[in-house]
């Protein structure tokens, strides 16, 4: 580990630095600072050369600002010539946008891709990623540590009695296929139909979910309008009890609040976005640390 630097930006320091307690050493001296027209300025406080580095910054809250910076971080470790440098982005933001859907849409995730590798970053480590293809864009190697396991499995701690597993829509099937076959369990798929941007409705659930506790099963958790509307749909239908994962619980605008008048007993997340006030304050959400497994890949790609 000696060759090893760990450097943190702005997003998440706290799991940057729970990550570098785990690896039994100590963030990276940098200094980031913005200048009165909100520039980043970043300077490396100690020596690079010939280290494997890795660049920590969750792309999330304030997702622009913190990609630029990230940006900016590797560059900076670059033209100091580090030997490798990992960006590790546990929510890699814009994944959403990884196809041109619409005449003149662009494919965002390929372009935040193509910016990482020039400015030079030789190694990608991320989280559960919200769409699969998005590996493909990239050139170098890319790393991704599948949480939603470690998620179940502390679900299954605090609840011992068997479960279906539910996708709240159509595109987390093969994740909630996924955490089914962890738990050797049934699974049962909402069908849903589209009327506007803010109005779902639930049409059907193929698989019995009457008299039974429910595990709704997603990567990400953003309004948590759509995980609502499918605890609504289960409790309808006679679902006993409802829980839910999300490994990435973005709980933007009043998403706390309406997971607190909503019937999902629990919601399990991770820490790869840096939980708000309200966040923590709710009864509801219990979060599990990603730093162990960050770390032990971490160990693994520099054995």
């Amino acid at each position: 580990m000696q060759n090893l630097a760990l450097f943190s930006g702005t997003s998440h320091p706290e799991l940057a630095a729970e990550v570098a307690k785990c690896l039994q050493t100590g963030l990276g001296k940098i200094a980031i600072q913005r200048f009165p027209d909100g520039e980043i300025s970043i300077h490396l406080l100690e020596e690079v050369r010939g280290r494997n580095v890795f660049a920590f910054q969750s792309i999330a809250r304030e997702p622009n600002d913190q990609l630029i910076e990230l940006l900016i971080m590797i560059d900076a470790l670059k033209r100091a010539s580090a030997k490798s440098i990992t960006a590790v982005i546990p929510y890699f933001a814009y994944c959403r946008q990884d196809r041109k859907d619409t005449l003149g849409a662009p494919i965002t995730a390929r372009l935040v891709a193509n910016l990482l590798e020039s400015a030079g970053a030789t190694h990608v480590l991320t989280v559960d990623l919200h769409s699969g293809p998005v590996e493909g864009f990239f050139n170098v190697p890319i790393e991704q540590v599948f949480f939603r396991e470690t998620l179940a499995q502390a679900f299954m701690k605090d609840h011992k009695t068997p479960v279906v597993v539910v996708p709240p829509d159509l595109g987390a099937t093969i994740l909630a296929r996924d955490v089914a076959n962890r738990l050797k369990t049934e699974i049962a798929i909402i069908s849903k139909v589209r009327h506007s941007a803010s109005k779902v409705e639930v049409v059907a659930i193929t698989g019995d979910v009457k008299e039974k506790d429910v595990l709704l099963a997603d990567d990400m958790c953003s309004t948590a309008r759509t995980l609502v509307s499918a605890a609504k749909a289960c409790q309808e239908r006679g679902a006993k009890r409802i829980f839910a994962l999300a490994t990435h619980g973005l709980l933007v605008e009043d998403a706390v609040s309406i997971l607190e008048e909503s019937p999902i007993e629990a919601l399990y997340i991770s820490n790869s976005v840096p939980a708000t006030q309200s966040i923590l304050d709710c009864k509801k959400i219990r979060i599990v640390s990603l730093a162990a497994p960050l770390s032990q890949l971490i160990g693994c790609m520099l054995s």
